[in-house]
């Protein structure tokens, strides 16, 4: 299965390897790492692990938190396809098609940002939604700039897009909330998107 392990670690040199060496030995696969952060003598990675059989949340952040000095922030499971440039995958969809543009984009976010689903909303009706998305959606309080936060035992990235009056909504059930790098790629991405789409019916 596949797993997303959010670590605080000291940032020293060997600290990195160190969290490398204990999932080797638990016999998990690292397929990425991604550096989130590091300030005040502590850095945050995101670790894509292939982790053979079923393991739980709770196991694995168990396992990890015996290494010293390691904090474990978060552990959920991921559909994403690490080594992957969906990113850029989604842009030449929408550059393709940017009448989709939308569509798109609320298709692709759940396994560009390691979620369950994604949708947009625009006067209070959903208007594009991925698989697993709910139907319906009451969006929390339309906030003025993109925001990450805990909401309905869900993670929630809530993103305004002002020229088109619509905000898309990128949710997770388990592991912590989106972290701020997290975001702001959302946010750049939805930005091109929301550009892109705007051309298309100029």
């Amino acid at each position: 299965m596949l797993l997303r392990l959010r670590v605080s670690l000291p940032d020293r040199p060997g600290g990195l390897g160190q969290v490398a060496k204990a999932l080797g030995t638990l016999g998990a696969d690292i397929l990425q790492v991604t550096v989130l952060e590091r300030e005040a003598g502590r850095a945050v990675d995101d670790f894509t692990v292939s982790w053979p059989g079923p393991v739980t949340a709770s196991e694995a952040r168990e396992r990890l938190s015996a290494v010293p000095g390691v904090r474990v922030e978060g552990v959920w499971a991921t559909k994403e396809v690490p080594g992957s440039a969906l990113d850029y995958d989604l842009l030449m969809h929408v550059v393709a098609e940017p009448g989709r543009g939308f569509a798109t984009l609320v298709d692709a976010l759940p396994g560009l940002c390691g979620a369950e689903w994604s949708l947009a909303v625009a006067d209070g009706a959903v208007q594009h939604a991925s698989l697993a998305a709910p139907a319906e959606f009451d969006l929390p309080e339309p906030p003025p700039r993109a925001v990450s936060l805990a909401a309905r035992e869900l993670r929630l990235m809530l993103l305004p897009v002002v020229a088109h009056g619509m905000h898309v909504v990128v949710a997770r059930a388990e592991g912590p909330v989106f972290h701020r790098a997290e975001l702001e790629r959302a946010a750049r991405i939805v930005d091109v998107v929301a550009k892109l789409a705007a051309r298309a019916t100029a």
